[in-house]
């Protein structure tokens, strides 16, 4: 995977058009700001009553990035009993108020970040850029490391320091947080490789591991569910439901393979992976991501037991299979399903003809079609150089039918790991980008 995520001066900005939506600079960290764009429309789209979720005044942008942050502390903090770390300017410290001319800045005004508890004049905004003269020792020592310890405390605190996290530096600051409050020795125990770091360190990709810290607040390398045996070394995937998911570009080539955790989160907000950024696909159909039907259960357990994805198992494994579903597994049944589904002899089961004698005609629930929205944060991915939510209808189709196939795009074919059949018809003229 290699989302960029290497500009260290960047802050939580909104957009000035879509006020729900954080932009992201050129060559911005997406490997932070994809996982809190996509808290923030969980808890705006599913928790907000406001029917109109793209419409913010600043107090609510506040509220939804304080709350989206302190939650993401909160899912990486291994036990409440260690409280959670916040990394802050130092008082008196901080980058000074740049003049620089830059012409990504020129929207707004050229302020820089007062320290922490102080507050910007109200008719200057913070800004993500300038900075670029502060260096590594510099930029390390006017840091100040502050240990909280209760929920209440820390979401008080996160939310007194909206003006840090919107300023100069403050996607860093944030990611220092999560770090501490996570533990550096917690993520060295999760992560595969330990010599692998969450930021690469000559292009400034976000890896894998940085990605589902913040996501499932677990720094493990791989997207399958659960742990799997490799040469005699234990590798540590996902162990639970995300509360929203993760699919990748690398899966539809054959690179890795996303477990259910991840492609059925809680909530139908999806981060999509290519192989140099991160975006943000959602739906408000809350049964795209209902209850696990009993085929759907089905496939992943059998794909359990087919680690290579290679739409079979050893005849030997089906007795396993069938117990772990919970189906009758007694010797000579199984002899039977065996002579049934492999009536060649050739030694193996399957995935097809499985489902389809055990679970057939099982309907998913979902509609046919429903509205769904892709976010890219790079202003110039989106049309006329403005981040917004690009619209469009999803029919996800229980077998290809040439008659509506739309287009063959990186977003699809993404998309396409989740749903096999799924064909999109966008409002704009192009598809969204990935990248």
């Amino acid at each position: 995977m290699g989302p960029r995520s290497s500009s260290p001066i960047e802050g939580f900005v909104f957009c000035e058009n879509e006020h729900t939506a954080l932009e992201q600079f050129e060559g911005g960290p997406c490997a932070v700001l994809a996982p809190v764009q996509a808290f923030i429309l969980k808890n705006i789209v599913f928790n907000r009553d406001s029917s109109n979720w793209r419409q913010m005044t600043e107090e609510e942008q506040k509220t939804a990035l304080c709350s989206t942050l302190s939650e993401i502390l909160e899912s990486a903090c291994s036990r409440p009993s260690t409280g959670f770390c916040l990394v802050t300017w130092a008082k008196g410290q901080g980058p000074h108020t740049s003049t620089h001319n830059n012409t990504q800045a020129q929207s707004q005004p050229q302020d820089m970040p007062v320290p922490e508890g102080s507050q910007p004049p109200p008719e200057q905004q913070p800004t993500a850029l300038a900075a670029e003269d502060l260096g590594f020792e510099q930029f390390h020592s006017a840091l100040h490391k502050r240990n909280i310890m209760s929920v209440s405390s820390l979401r008080e605190e996160v939310l007194s320091l909206y003006h840090t996290w919107r300023g100069c530096c403050g996607v860093l600051l944030f990611l220092y947080s999560v770090i501490l409050t996570k533990g550096i020795e917690n993520i060295k125990n999760e992560i595969q490789d330990t010599m692998e770091p969450l930021i690469d360190p000559v292009h400034g990709h976000g890896s894998q591991s940085l990605v589902n810290l913040l996501v499932t607040g677990h720094a493990v390398s791989n997207v399958w569910d659960g742990d799997r045996e490799c040469s005699g070394m234990k590798l540590h995937g996902i162990h639970e439901q995300a509360s929203v998911g993760f699919l990748t570009l690398m899966e539809s080539l054959r690179y890795c393979k996303v477990g259910t955790f991840l492609k059925s989160p809680k909530f139908p907000i999806w981060i999509l992976g290519s192989e140099t950024h991160l975006s943000v696909f959602f739906a408000k159909e809350m049964s795209l991501v209902g209850p696990e039907s009993p085929s759907e259960q089905a496939r992943r357990v059998f794909q359990s037991f087919d680690p290579e994805d290679n739409g079979f198992i050893p005849d030997s494994l089906l007795e396993d299979v069938m117990k772990a579903l919970d189906l009758v597994s007694e010797p000579e049944y199984v002899s039977l399903v065996k002579s049934k589904l492999d009536p060649e002899n050739l030694g193996i089961i399957l995935l097809g003809p499985f489902l389809l004698e055990f679970f057939p005609d099982q309907d998913s629930g979902i509609p046919d079609s429903f509205p769904v929205y892709h976010y890219n944060g790079l202003k110039q991915s989106n049309h006329n150089e403005r981040v917004e939510y690009v619209e469009g209808t999803a029919l996800v189709l229980g077998f290809e039918d040439p008659m509506v196939r739309t287009d063959d795009t990186p977003v699809k074919r993404c998309l396409q790991t989740r749903w096999p059949y799924i064909e999109l018809l966008w409002t704009t003229d192009r598809s969204p980008s990935l990248n």
